[in-house]
């Protein structure tokens, strides 16, 4: 109990309120809160590379065919924000070299994308720091903490 009035009363702090929040509705605001947080934090490491988060996660989607092409369906359907607009993301890779579109030949409706050398040699740069920045953000937990969360997490989206 003491440490459930302890984290309220932070949140509070932090939200600059006096009032009573329900448990529930606190719980929302500090996921959304941490969300925001965490973004900031790794925006900031991608921030000198021209990169944003969801552009990042493109590229590392991409990576992971490992060499084969994938149709800008495949790319939306595994990224972390379901609402990002791939094709713009897409295009403005494009315009940094970081990938190549092409023209089915099976299907010449079909786009196709791929990553380019530049695009792996600048995730080959970024690994690192990003790994170090989500251990930066995670540190005062510990892995059995961390291993909670996550299920906690699934937990709570398995409705």
């Amino acid at each position: 109990m003491y440490i459930q009035l302890l984290y309220m009363k932070e949140l509070k702090k932090i939200l600059k309120t006096k009032s009573e929040i329900p448990l529930e509705r606190a719980t929302v605001i500090n996921i959304f809160y941490s969300n925001s947080w965490v973004k900031d934090e790794l925006q900031l490491q991608l921030k000198p590379y021209d990169l944003s988060i969801e552009q990042f996660n493109v590229l590392r989607i991409l990576r992971g065919q490992n060499g084969k092409a994938i149709n800008l369906q495949d790319i939306q359907e595994r990224m972390v924000n379901k609402m990002s607009n791939t094709t713009r993301l897409v295009d403005k890779l494009i315009k940094k070299k970081f990938v190549k579109r092409t023209i089915c030949k099976a299907n010449r409706r079909k786009v196709e994308i791929i990553i380019t050398g530049l695009g792996k040699d600048t995730l080959i740069h970024i690994d690192p720091i990003i790994e170090a920045a989500e251990k930066n953000i995670t540190k005062n937990l510990t892995q059995k903490e961390l291993i909670q969360l996550n299920t906690l997490l699934i937990k709570l989206k398995n409705q």
